[in-house]
């Protein structure tokens, strides 16, 4: 095997760890504004979706693990943007709930999108360019969390 691939340049995984770095810096203007960080955004995204999840349930969406995501909840719940709770069914599970001022916050954050895909758009870069590699780098997401599954 050559010392080649060994070089940076020629990574497949340095360009997509740069570019997710510096989407997520990118949304930092926007989220500052709205007195988030990006992973709060993200829970957000998923419990405007559906109200109501387990912690089990967020965890899985956003592929974070759990003692990683409670945290982060836990924070949420101390500024008032969602509320946990255990399950009536089975106290083994916390369930996350929106509050009002969560719920508030989707009006807000509608625009990001949008301005964020603005930022990406270019010349060279066009919206079908940007399609095609989210649906790309959904496949790899698929292959990748499907090779690594038991992987810590």
């Amino acid at each position: 095997m050559s010392d080649s691939n060994l070089k940076l340049e020629n990574q497949i995984c340095f360009p997509v760890y740069s570019a997710s770095r510096l989407i997520t810096k990118a949304y930092k203007p926007f989220l500052d504004e709205m007195g988030l960080t990006y992973p709060q955004y993200l829970v957000l995204m998923v419990l405007w979706e559906n109200n109501t999840l387990s912690v089990n349930k967020i965890s899985e969406k956003l592929m974070l693990k759990t003692n990683t995501l409670s945290p982060l909840l836990k924070r949420m719940e101390k500024v008032g943007l969602l509320k946990r709770s255990r399950s009536k069914e089975d106290e083994r599970i916390v369930v996350v709930q929106l509050t009002k001022k969560g719920q508030q916050l989707k009006s807000e954050a509608k625009p990001i999108p949008e301005k964020l895909l603005h930022e990406l758009l270019s010349e060279n870069i066009e919206l079908s360019d940007v399609l095609q590699l989210k649906e790309m780098l959904n496949e790899w997401i698929k292959i990748l969390s499907s090779k690594t599954q038991g992987i810590k």
